[in-house]
């Protein structure tokens, strides 16, 4: 059987889905959990687009040591230097350089001729050769290109020193019978092809990521991209855990297997979804929250006396357990760091005493606190900038029959100020918004205000993501508590906060 390596984009790509911004400490989170996950390599960032990306890159690169680290470059040398000085302290450091070859980027985007992009693109590679022996080159936009000239530039950049070539379906175009076609052509006829690793990268614009890498690898790419949960510009990237769990679920049919601890799945897809504050539809393959229930009387009889009857996937082998410890206000601390730790969360003694003292504030609102709950409350931890942020120092909300709603919010603001206000409005969240606007002194819109109850009982925690614009940008902001205002207002801090966490990034989006 066949190796199939892979390079997660999640910090890259799946970072460009609006509001997703991630802090360089969030992204050094993920990145330990990718690597104890078993990536093989992990895209960690654009370098060039803002000095935050930049360090972001550079602490990641120095801190993960066992897994390659690489970064995004336009062919050009100011990016690949940014690339190279960000990753250089990198075990296994890698370069991934991008440049268009479909005729319409090179016609609508750079205005240059097909000779000119092979030429620039080679000339590219050759230069970040100096640095690092392994070199990734990406033609963006390939599942479009003209199949003839895409071959001549796939040996023109191995000539050049490419150690892997990534053939994108960058929009999401092909079906999988074509995009397998073009890699079995590439591997065809390309006469050096043996001499660098062929990648696939789809996005799933047609919902067909997922199908196409796997076409890919049945035609002989050995590595592909792939993000956590699927995240990515517009309709996402191909989802790692459905590929991987393909692979492991069929892997007489496909011959090949990666090197991903599968048991890490369910922890990994959980951490990236809290830290991006974007949920998992219940739907989801392999890690949303039906994956694997049943509620037909049918499913359930069958799966009680036969798992195999309904499930081809043990759900242990993506992590997910089968039993579940309730925990009370009677359970001790001790109790709590043991189930933490089977989460996945380690705390020193002072985040323990913290966490205890959240934990019992619930569950002296609920009888009993679920697994679920736990993540909630380490999803709802709060994340302030180190100068400071919004944080909520008081909240009254008055309904009478007849009279508009009115809350009245106090804030602590950024500059340990503190402050309070009163609104009327449509509701008490929206009564309690319009407070915080006036507090704030800056305006936003609310693009997007979703609810879901984190457990089951008229005593479920409430968790609250609310998409807003703000000076033209748009952030996520999540909040959870078992009071449904309170959460509505910790979600909408919390975007108010990442404000703050903002660094400024370049307005181009490559494949």
């Amino acid at each position: 059987m066949d190796r199939i390596h892979v390079l997660d984009t999640t910090l890259r790509d799946g970072e460009q889905v609006p509001g997703a911004k991630l802090t360089a400490a969030e992204k050094l989170e993920i990145a330990r959990q990718l690597a104890a996950l078993g990536v093989d390599v992990i895209e960690a960032g654009f370098p060039s687009s803002s000095p935050g990306d930049f360090e972001a890159v550079e602490t990641i690169a120095r801190e993960i040591r066992s897994t390659g680290i690489t970064a995004l470059a336009r062919a050009v040398k100011t990016d690949i230097d940014a690339v190279w000085a960000a990753v250089r302290q990198a075990e296994h450091p890698q370069i991934h350089i991008v440049l268009g070859v479909s005729d319409i980027h090179l016609q609508g985007k750079f205005r240059r001729s097909r000779e000119e992009i092979l030429a620039m693109g080679a000339q590219a590679v050759r230069y970040a050769k100096q640095f690092t022996p392994y070199v990734q080159y990406s033609t963006e936009d390939a599942g479009r290109a003209d199949l003839q000239y895409l071959k001549e530039t796939v040996r023109a950049v191995i000539d050049a020193g490419a150690t892997v070539v990534n053939i994108p379906d960058t929009t999401g175009f092909c079906d999988p019978e074509e995009f397998g076609r073009i890699i079995h052509e590439l591997r065809t006829d390309v006469p050096n092809i043996d001499r660098a690793m062929l990648s696939v990268h789809c996005h799933n614009d047609l919902g067909m990521a997922t199908s196409n890498t796997l076409a890919a690898i049945k035609q002989g790419a050995r590595r592909v991209e792939m993000t956590v949960n699927g995240l990515g510009e517009r309709a996402g990237n191909t989802a790692l855990e459905e590929v991987v769990m393909a692979l492991k679920v069929k892997a007489d049919f496909y011959q090949a297997y990666t090197a991903i601890r599968s048991e890490e799945i369910a922890r990994t897809s959980r951490l990236v979804s809290s830290l991006t504050g974007i949920w998992v539809q219940p739907n989801k393959a392999i890690v949303g929250a039906n994956a694997f229930a049943h509620s037909s009387g049918i499913h359930q009889d069958g799966v009680l006396k036969d798992r195999q009857t309904y499930e081809i996937i043990d759900p242990r082998s993506v992590g997910i357990t089968q039993s579940r410890i309730v925990l009370t206000a009677r359970s001790g601390r001790h109790a709590l760091r043991v189930r933490l730790q089977e989460l996945g969360r380690e705390m020193d003694d002072a985040q323990l005493d913290e966490f205890h003292r959240r934990f019992l504030d619930l569950a002296d609102r609920k009888k009993e606190v679920y697994d679920e709950d736990l993540l909630a409350l380490l999803a709802q931890q709060e994340r302030t900038p180190e100068q400071g942020g919004y944080q909520l120092a008081g909240l009254e909300v008055s309904l009478k029959t007849g009279q508009p709603p009115r809350a009245r919010v106090g804030l602590r603001l950024p500059d340990g100020r503190e402050a309070s206000e009163e609104a009327t409005g449509s509701g008490p969240v929206d009564a309690a918004y319009s407070a915080m606007e006036r507090l704030i002194g800056r305006t936003a819109r609310v693009l997007e205000f979703s609810l879901q109850s984190v457990t089951e009982g008229i005593d479920a925690q409430a968790r609250v993501a609310v998409r807003m614009e703000i000076d033209h940008e748009v952030f996520i902001g999540r909040g959870t508590n078992s009071d449904v205002v309170l959460s509505a207002v910790y979600a909408y801090l919390d975007a108010w906060n990442r404000t703050l966490l903002r660094a400024s990034t370049a307005s181009w989006t490559p494949a």
